[in-house]
């Protein structure tokens, strides 16, 4: 409930990033969501702020250029609309790469998503001459070994710390290079990017002859991780005695 007395329900978004969109950058996306929203004629609510603006929070920023099968957006509705209602007019109002898949109602009161879904898993495809699954693997756990790994962004160097942030990770051969599944875990202080992690394993003494022409990366999941080592799927969220907000959940067929 605001201030005023309005009652809020929270309605959780799945939705993909593909295509030509998975080269927008992450205040594109929000800014392409929230004018989808706009169209969709959703009941959302806004800020008693001097801007008012939407109320809506998205999940981490995806790195520009990777796909995701598995973004999410929290969007605060004045009124309960029927869960499959919401996903098509969200659907019917939102450019196909940025396609929403699945949608629940929350709690009003959880913890912002990008603080929350700190766990992904990320497939990658990485193309080019003299690549070895085996050189990969042992690069990585080399650096993993050191603890910290550090790359210029812009104008400021990030420092990233391997053994927070580097859940596991296998590569397999494939015909045109190498597939890697990657999980990963991000922390107050960093995230951890794949495309990073591939560029400096590069300059590592098992992959100095080798040379990495392109990193095709798809995120496909988010999760978060409890205390017990428990994975839990942003849509999985439930609700405890007495709540008010819950009205179900919808998804499109694959």
């Amino acid at each position: 409930m605001t201030d005023d007395g309005l009652v809020l329900w929270r309605l959780r978004v799945r939705y993909r990033k593909d295509g030509r969109l998975a080269f927008l950058g992450h205040l594109e996306v929000m800014n392409t969501i929230m004018r989808s929203v706009r169209r969709s004629g959703l009941p959302f609510s806004v800020g008693n702020g001097f801007a008012r603006r939407m109320r809506v929070q998205f999940s981490q920023a995806l790195p520009v250029g990777a796909s995701s099968q598995a973004e999410y957006f929290d969007l605060m509705l004045t009124r309960r609309v029927e869960p499959a209602l919401a996903l098509e007019a969200l659907g019917a109002a939102t450019p196909a790469g940025l396609a929403p898949e699945a949608v629940a109602y929350l709690p009003r009161k959880v913890p912002a998503l990008e603080a929350w879904a700190t766990v992904s898993r990320w497939s990658c495809d990485l193309m080019g001459e003299g690549l070895d699954a085996g050189d990969l693997e042992r690069a990585v756990a080399r650096m993993r070994d050191r603890g910290a790994l550090e790359y210029r962004r812009g104008e400021k160097t990030k420092r990233v710390d391997l053994t927070e942030t580097l859940v596991s990770i296998a590569v397999d051969e494939a015909p045109d290079g190498l597939r890697v599944d990657l999980m990963t875990r991000s922390t107050n202080e960093a995230s951890l990017r794949p495309t990073v992690l591939f560029d400096k394993a590069m300059g590592e003494e098992p992959l100095l002859g080798a040379r990495l022409d392109y990193a095709r990366v798809t995120r496909l999941g988010q999760w978060h991780a409890t205390e017990d080592g428990r994975l839990v799927e942003p849509l999985e969220m439930t609700f405890g005695e007495g709540e008010q907000g819950y009205s179900g959940s919808a998804h499109t067929e694959q």
